[in-house]
Order: structure tokens, then C-alpha cells, then sequence
């Protein structure tokens, strides 16, 4: 069923919008390096800084050997030096280097000090390796949508959303690295690595957190199932299976984020949030721990802007109401007003329908979590580097079409219709190339395996294609995301 666009998304934006998005946009291929096709773009990139921020060469960025755009770039992540930085103002044609105004740089509402990760974003990493991040990050989406979360997080201030964007990727690719270890050992690796023999100090931390980790997946301390009345994919929080201290910190940071990266797997075409229920019952002060709260908290406002729909807190007892007024004061104003306090099925049921609502929450489906474990072989598509290397060698060249597009648009005076059908169409070319490369470099979750997230990113989030309706290994799990793609088969 289509859904109507909200505003601010791509197909429904203002002409002020679309004006600041192309502004996002050109500050963005600024500071990627990104120019418009000329006899020396393929043999250098310039590096982008800031007024105050030169690249240094004693910073460099290691790269993946299958990074989708190490070859062409591998000049600008290996030979970078201080000697050959230069400013942004040869990113694009007449456009001057980045130089923040002092409404951005005081920081007055810099509540999470990214002004500062963004000079070291700039200072530390090349140009290539910015933009490699940004793609990855990507995945399904339209690109456009991705951006706009950013501008409508900043409330349309071009430069706040421009650090606010760059420094996420910071905390992707060097804080947390979502795609490089969290998502691509998954579920998985963490069931190897907890069967290790682990002897060196390493190995033992490596393993308490694989343990750590599948504890908190095989409890289903949280679980996405079904769709609210808006279509939003539900994430439940059963929090009285939390007991501070019982894992580590790290554990639970990496559990959230993949849970957090899982679930965008579940968004498409204009449903881009999702719904958290809090269930609160037979919650006590046992379960109370503020530190895996404020990391939530972190990511929503900080790294997953705009993402949330609404928040659920159903059967909060009293003693809750003490934490709520300390958690309250950590949220923006936005964030705080999404939250929603439910104490029974009736009140629930204004955001999600009881017969979609699973009997332990008091709705009536049948249906309850049973954790399925990692089925040997079903990553062995992430050992095969010649497809990996030959797909991502086909998603560089379509993520240059659109930046190509983008330039063409941003660029354009007058009517620009044509130019944005063609991004529109490369948008969704991206989409389609992305569930193929996804088996690669993605590990098999939860969802693959019980048939939730259906080759090509198709859903069926109430299992509705399964006789049984709850659980069980959907067939060929080890082939889930696309039909034996080879080497051979990729142009």
C-alpha cells in the first residue's frame, strides 16, 4: 500500500529545501573531493579541510583491499601529506574552501562536541575514505533521504547539518565500525568467536564479547517484529531482562547499534522510522542502568537522526517516574515529544492494532520470540573476494553516475525536472544493486534466517509467507539476498 510522503523527503521537499539540500549536497562533494569529470580528476582528489585544518600524512586511514573505492582512490589514502593538503575550494568549480560561520563554530548547541569530531574527520581521514564511508552507510536508501535526515535534524542550517553528517561518519568507521566489524561479523562471527580456545588476553576479550553479545540476542532482551498502524517497523525493549553489570558496556553498545542497523534493513519507500516499545513489565531498580540509556539516546540524536517514530513506554510501574524526569532532561525537545506512556491495550492500540500486537504485550497475536542460531555456511559468500571485488567494482561505477547527476543538478539554472527523474532513477538503481551485494558483505541475522528480510529486500514482517507463522529456518538461508551471483555473472 503506498503511503502519502511526508515533507522534507525526497518527492515532497519546498524549493527553499531543494535549495538547501543541493547546498548539503556541494559542501558534502567538497569535502569528499568530488568534482565534475576533467582529464586530471582521475590521477588526484584534493584533500578538503576547514579554515584551521590541514590533512596530516601521520593520520592516514588504512583501507579495506575490497574497498569499493580503494583502486581508483588509492592515491588519496597512501600518499596524503601535509605537503600536498589542500583546501576544498578545487572540489568543485568556483566553489570556495569550508569556512564555518560563527554561528556553527560557537558550539553553543553542540551537545555532543561533533564540531570537534568533524576538524578531526577532516584532519585525519582523506577525502576518499570520507566518501567510501558515506556510501556505505548508504546501502538501500536514497541517498537524498539519507541527507535530508541530517537537514531536518538541523532544522535546514546547511554547515550544522554538513558537521553533524561528517562527524557520524566518523563514529561509523572509527568509533564504532558498523560495516567493517559489527554488521559484517554479526550474529555469526560472534557464534565463532565464542567457540574459540581463546589463551592470549585478545582472544579472551574477544570471546567474553561474542558471549556478551548472543546472551543478550538469544534472550531477546530486544526483538523487531511486525509494523505499526503507520507501517513503521516495532522494535520491543523487554527491560526486565536487563541487569546492570551482567554485560559488558561494549557488548551492550555493539547489541545496540546492530540492532539499531538491523532494523533500517526493514525500512523502505516512504516508512523511514521505526516505533521502540519500552515494555516495562515486572520492571524494579535491578533493571535500571543509565548508561546503555544515554548511548541510546546518543545514537538517536546524534547518528541516527530523524529515525525514530514514536517511543512506547507501556506499564511503567511508579518508581519509574524519578528516572523519567533524569532521562527527559538528556533528550531534545523533539525526541522527548515522541515519547508516549501506555498502560494498557487500549492505549497501545492508538499506535499499533491489538491483532498485530503479540499476546505477552496483552494483543492477540500468536506469536512470541525463538531465537534461531547462525546455520553453518550461510556467510560463505563473504570469502568470495572476486564476486565482492567485481560487485563493488559495478556499485562505484553507479555511485559515480549519481554523483555525476548531482553535480548536473546542483549546477542547473531554471527547470531541473529532467536532471532529477535521471538522480531519481540512479537512486533506485543503487537500491536494486544493493540487495546484491548485500549476502557479501552483510552476515546473515535473526531476520534472514526466519524469512522477516526476504531476498531483494522484500519484508514479511509477520511471517505471513511461513505455515507456522513464528519461527524456523527459511529454506536456503545460506543463500538469502540473492540467487548464486558468481563472479562470471557480474558484468
Amino acid at each position: 500500500m503506498s503511503r502519502e510522503i511526508a515533507p522534507g523527503r525526497p518527492g515532497n521537499l519546498t524549493p527553499e529545501q531543494e535549495e538547501k539540500l543541493k547546498q548539503l549536497w556541494k559542501l558534502i562533494f567538497q569535502v569528499c573531493g568530488v568534482s565534475s569529470p576533467s582529464p586530471s580528476s582521475e590521477s588526484s582528489t584534493p584533500a578538503a579541510t576547514s579554515d584551521d585544518v590541514s590533512i596530516k600524512g601521520d593520520d592516514k586511514k588504512k583501507k579495506s583491499k575490497l574497498s569499493m573505492f580503494s583502486r581508483k582512490h588509492k592515491k588519496d589514502s597512501d600518499d596524503t601529506t601535509p605537503d600536498s593538503a589542500s583546501t576544498a575550494s578545487g572540489s568543485m568549480p568556483g566553489s570556495p574552501a569550508i569556512v564555518l560561520n560563527a554561528s556553527t563554530t560557537s558550539g553553543d548547541d553542540d551537545k555532543y562536541n561533533q564540531l570537534s569530531k568533524f576538524h578531526e574527520t577532516l584532519a585525519s581521514q582523506s577525502p576518499a575514505a570520507i566518501r567510501e564511508t558515506i556510501w556505505s552507510m548508504v546501502k538501500h536508501d536514497h541517498p537524498d533521504a539519507l541527507v535530508l535526515r541530517f537537514l531536518r535534524a538541523r532544522k535546514w542550517d546547511v554547515e550544522k547539518a554538513l558537521v553533524m553528517f561528517i562527524s557520524t561518519m566518523n563514529w561509523r568507521d572509527n568509533e564504532m565500525k558498523v560495516d567493517a566489524d559489527i554488521m559484517r561479523s554479526g550474529e555469526g562471527g560472534a557464534a565463532e568467536a565464542e567457540k574459540m580456545e581463546a589463551k592470549t588476553s585478545e582472544e579472551i576479550a574477544k570471546k567474553k564479547l561474542a558471549i556478551d553479545f548472543l546472551t543478550q540476542t538469544r534472550m531477546g532482551k530486544s526483538y523487531v517484529h511486525g509494523v505499526d498502524k503507520q507501517g513503521r517497523p516495532i522494535c520491543f525493549v523487554r527491560v526486565r531482562l536487563h541487569k546492570q553489570g551482567e554485560q559488558s558496556e561494549e557488548s551492550l553498545e555493539r547489541y545496540t547499534v546492530y540492532l539499531i542497523e538491523t532494523c533500517r534493513m526493514l525500512l523502505q519507500g516512504s516508512v523511514d522510522t521505526a516505533t521502540i516499545v519500552f515494555d516495562m513489565t515486572g520492571f524494579s531498580m535491578a533493571n535500571m542502568d543509565y548508561a546503555p540509556v544515554k548511548f541510546m539516546v546518543k545514537c538517536f540524536e546524534a547518528n541516527y537522526p530523524e529515525c525514530l517514530g514514536a517511543v512506547l513506554v507501556h506499564k511503567a510501574p511508579w518508581i519509574f517516574q524519578g528516572i523519567w524526569r533524569v532521562i527527559r532532561g538528556w533528550l531534545d525537545p523533539v525526541v522527548a515529544n515522541k515519547v508516549h506512556f501506555t498502560n494498557n491495550i487500549s492505549e497501545m492500540s492508538e499506535f499499533i492494532s491489538p491483532e498485530k500486537l503479540p499476546k505477552d504485550l496483552d494483543g492477540q497475536e500468536d506469536w512470541e520470540y525463538k531465537y534461531v542460531e547462525p546455520v553453518p555456511g550461510e556467510n560463505d559468500r563473504m570469502k568470495d573476494e572476486e564476486t565482492i571485488s567485481k560487485l563493488q567494482a559495478a556499485r562505484a561505477e553507479l555511485v559515480k553516475e549519481y554523483e555525476e547527476a548531482t553535480l548536473q543538478w546542483i549546477q542547473a539554472s531554471g527547470n531541473s525536472e529532467e536532471l532529477k527523474k535521471k538522480r531519481d532513477a540512479i537512486a533506485e538503481k543503487l537500491r536494486v544493486d544493493y540487495w546484491n551485494l548485500d549476502p557479501y558483505v552483510r552476515a546473515r541475522s535473526f531476520y534472514d534466517r526466519i524469512g522477516v528480510l526476504l531476498p531483494g529486500g522484500k519484508l514479511d514482517p509477520f511471517l505471513e509467507g511461513k505455515k507456522d507463522g513464528v519461527s524456523g529456518i527459511t529454506e536456503g538461508v545460506a543463500k538469502v539476498g540473492v540467487s548464486d551471483t558468481q563472479a562470471d555473472d557480474v558484468d
